[in-house]
């Protein structure tokens, strides 16, 4: 049983986030919906700072979640990779939003504020 079924949300907005939520799961949709289809240790190596532990956490929950799929091949060594499923390529026009959003912000308010700062001293 998913683990969003025993859950109330009080509208979409928060099931969507209880989803997509936290710090690496938009990053691992974001290369799965960009550069396709991935191996654990590609996936691995995009994200420099996340553990092996968090990363095999956030698959299991975005695949429990049926955002992405897990293939396995039956091979030795096994062979594993993660791709984007239906739902999960519906949110890419979310976080393509949040990429233009970001690159935004950061030209309207930080780097205008971090020059501003600068000057200060």
């Amino acid at each position: 049983m998913s683990r969003l079924f025993s859950k109330t949300f009080n509208c979409e907005k928060e099931l969507t986030l209880t989803i997509i939520g936290g710090k690496w799961k938009m990053l691992i949709m974001w290369h799965l919906g960009k550069e396709g289809t991935k191996r654990f240790g590609e996936l691995k190596s995009m994200m420099p700072g996340i553990t092996q532990r968090m990363l095999v956490s956030q698959l299991r929950e975005l695949e429990e979640d049926q955002i992405v799929h897990r293939k396995v091949y039956p091979v030795v060594p096994p062979k594993v990779e993660y791709s984007l499923t239906e739902h999960g390529r519906s949110l890419m026009p979310i976080l393509e939003s949040m990429d233009e959003w970001g690159k935004n912000y950061m030209e309207t308010v930080i780097e205008p504020e971090m020059n501003n700062s600068s000057h200060m001293g």
